[in-house]
């Protein structure tokens, strides 16, 4: 079946053009929205050929392909030319579905997914920085840390802190597209929070230098690193530059509009929103950092066991938000090493699996999606294979608890985010290489034994 048959086969399915609202897509899944969803035909879907699962969630119908495959369907989906809901109206839609908690994270997900390529890319750079500047693979070209130049340590230092130095402009950016602003108008109100002109926020907390007070009680900081403070201010930007338009007259908004918003935010940015919500991220960081250096590795236990349980409610974007505070706070991701081995294990029990059972259609799912799984990727194992079975899926959970406690036993922490399994061991280069590969080899092989052992027979496939 090609992909345009694909495409038009889930049109179908989902009660036809007139029923969906608007398709997107992200790592591995078509995220459609409908405007009724009784009206979709759920077991059609899942019996498509290349889909690997379906589930509604935060207002979105969400088909699983896999990674390649999904760009591939959006684009045939994309060629039928349907004839989408507009932009207003899709908006209107997407407020009236789900709860307001799954819209709330729905929001969250809009203003921090597309931050994620350039924070990964800054994650990969601080690792491969920390490689190169190890004194073992410095001498293997005959060079000692004291003979680097000082210029390309200076150019590492750009790779590696630009993205965080600017990350209140990236997110007051997103936050302002996403809540219906100017997005350049949000990215100069958050450029602004950043000034050079103001204390540098690391500099004030070293202590070599102080906040600027006005009034007499009100300290003003730079808020490099910071996300909270940027998130509020473009929101209430988008919100207020949308009032000024409605009232403005056509023949002052092109100027007066971004000058008002602009004026009204700074303002209330710099003497009201940061110093505020400064505190509430600070103490949210605080309580972050308490509940990850819980004693005897029961962080990693803990975080290590729900972390496919929070992956198949759709929420676990949510927590790129904690992983940017991580790493811009502390300069490490503890968060990131606690959950990898949660990842690898669902990607050995789906391999168990596929070795086991005697089905060739069973077998050619398995394999794409373990392969998927240890890229990163574990929703095609997930929801393609483990869960299906329910036993492993239960048995990755354990292997991921015990990747976890290893991880936090070890004192394993990323220099980056967004990354796991291969691709994340450039997160790891700064010495961490083994306990890596010891927290993977821990969950996979838990994993992997329990579900070949006890977790699958073919049995359960005529139960099927």
């Amino acid at each position: 079946m090609s992909y345009t048959m694909i495409a038009e086969e889930l049109v179908g399915s989902l009660g036809g053009k007139e029923n969906i609202v608007s398709v997107a897509h992200c790592a591995t899944r078509l995220r459609v929205m409908v405007a009724d969803e009784e009206k979709i035909d759920k077991k059609r879907i899942e019996d498509t050929e290349k889909v690997k699962g379906a589930f509604f969630n935060s207002g979105q119908y969400q088909i699983i392909f896999g990674t390649g495959t999904v760009n591939r369907v959006f684009e045939a989906f994309e060629n039928l030319d349907l004839s989408m809901s507009s932009k207003a109206e899709m908006k209107e839609v997407s407020a009236k579905q789900g709860t307001a908690l799954q819209r709330a994270i729905r929001t969250f997900s809009d203003v921090f997914v597309p931050l994620i390529p350039a924070l990964v890319a800054t994650g990969l750079f601080m690792g491969l920085r920390g490689l190169v500047t190890r004194p073992e693979v410095l001498a293997l070209f005959g060079l000692t840390p004291e003979s680097i130049s000082p210029n390309f340590i200076l150019y590492t230092q750009i790779l590696t802190d630009t993205a965080f130095i600017f990350l209140p402009a990236m997110v007051a950016w997103s936050a302002s597209r996403v809540f219906g602003g100017t997005p350049l108008i949000g990215l100069v109100l958050g450029l602004m929070l950043v000034s050079p002109a103001l204390p540098n926020a690391w500099a004030v907390g070293f202590g070599d230098a102080q906040p600027l007070l006005f009034f007499g009680f009100i300290p003003v900081v730079g808020y490099q690193g910071s996300v909270i403070p940027a998130f509020i201010a473009g929101f209430l930007s988008a919100k207020l530059e949308r009032r000024i338009r409605a009232f403005m007259p056509e023949a002052f908004d092109l100027v007066m509009t971004p000058f008002l918003t602009l004026l009204v935010m700074s303002a209330v940015s710099l003497l009201a929103v940061g110093p505020l919500f400064h505190v509430v991220e600070v103490a949210m960081v605080d309580a972050t950092k308490y509940l990850l250096d819980l004693p005897f590795g029961l962080s990693g236990l803990v975080i290590g066991f729900v972390w496919d349980l929070i992956v198949i409610t759709g929420v676990h974007h949510v927590f790129n938000l904690l992983e940017i505070q991580l790493l811009a706070n502390e300069g490490s991701n503890v968060f990131n090493a606690l959950i990898t081995g949660a990842i690898s294990a669902q990607g050995a029990a789906c391999l168990a699996v596929g070795m086991k059972t005697n089905s060739k259609k069973l077998k050619a799912l398995c394999f794409p999606s373990t392969v998927s799984a240890f890229l990163g990727i574990i929703e095609p194992a997930i929801f393609g294979v483990n869960l299906r079975y329910y036993r492993p899926f239960v048995f990755a959970l354990v292997g991921g608890a015990l990747g976890g406690f290893t991880a936090q036993i070890l004192g394993l922490a990323a220099s980056g985010m967004a990354v796991t399994v291969i691709p994340g061991t450039l997160l790891y280069l700064d010495g961490q290489l083994m306990s890596y590969f010891l927290v993977h080899a821990v969950s996979c092989s838990v994993a992997f034994a329990l579900t070949y052992t006890m977790g699958f027979s073919d049995k359960m496939l005529e139960e099927k």
